[in-house]
């Protein structure tokens, strides 16, 4: 089966386009496919990330027919027998053609307190048991891995550049709930701040196009909760 790819075309010193390519598609082919392919045989200068190809990474992520997708799980038969577009994701600096920056990505999650603060007391490699309430509670959240995805779909990253995003609230509400970690107090006062978690309007489009399954826009209520609870306790 032919079909045409649309692919978002920039690099610096030239005006963004939209450049057209014939592609033949199997029933399992996928956007990912198709780009190697491209980039491969017809034009070696098609920039985009990738890595592993089986859905584990998440370096693809880019936006397909106006979504936020992986590329390596989204097989082009899915997408119906119209043109396919291909675009790099929103809210993120443009590199190269389909390849973003992540670097302002990963500045937000040291921004909110993103890292793990081992306590004094933590026992060191300390384990927190499976079945325990403290993991129960936080273990919807904890397979992130950093795609982006959430990011581009969210219009309050558009509108504010200071709200950290979906990704790092996520992050940190995974941190506010582990016993071994000793820096609640300090995120607990930047999420406090006015561009950190009443910024989030709610609208759940990180938590639809998660890739992982993950809702960061329940963690970022789950926050709320407590940040009142501590507020009125």
């Amino acid at each position: 089966m032919a079909l045409r790819l649309s692919v978002f075309r920039w690099s610096r010193g030239a005006r963004e386009r939209w450049q057209d390519y014939e592609v033949e598609a199997g029933a399992d082919t996928t956007v990912l496919d198709a780009l190697v392919e491209i980039q491969r045989r017809r034009d070696p200068s098609l920039a985009f990330r990738y890595a592993c190809r089986v859905g584990m990474c998440g370096s693809c992520a880019m936006v397909v027919n106006g979504r936020e997708r992986w590329a390596c799980r989204t097989r082009l038969s899915t997408l119906g027998a119209g043109p396919v577009s291909v675009r790099p994701l929103y809210h993120f600096p443009l590199l190269r053609d389909l390849v973003v920056d992540m670097a302002p990505f990963t500045a937000k999650m040291r921004v909110v307190g993103g890292a793990l603060v081992p306590a004094p007391s933590a026992e060191p490699y300390a384990l927190i048991p499976a079945g325990s309430p403290e993991r129960q509670e936080i273990d919807p959240a904890i397979e992130c891995i950093g795609c982006g995805m959430c990011v581009s779909a969210c219009t309050m990253v558009a509108h504010d550049a200071r709200f950290a995003g979906p990704a790092a609230f996520n992050r940190v509400f995974t941190l506010q709930g582990d016993s071994r970690d000793a820096g609640h107090e300090e995120r607990q006062a930047r999420l406090l701040e006015e561009d950190a978690l009443v910024r989030c309007h709610g609208q759940g489009n990180c938590t639809e196009v998660c890739p992982m399954e993950i809702s960061p826009a329940d963690s970022i209520l789950a926050l709320r909760r407590r940040a009142v609870s501590r507020l009125l306790g």
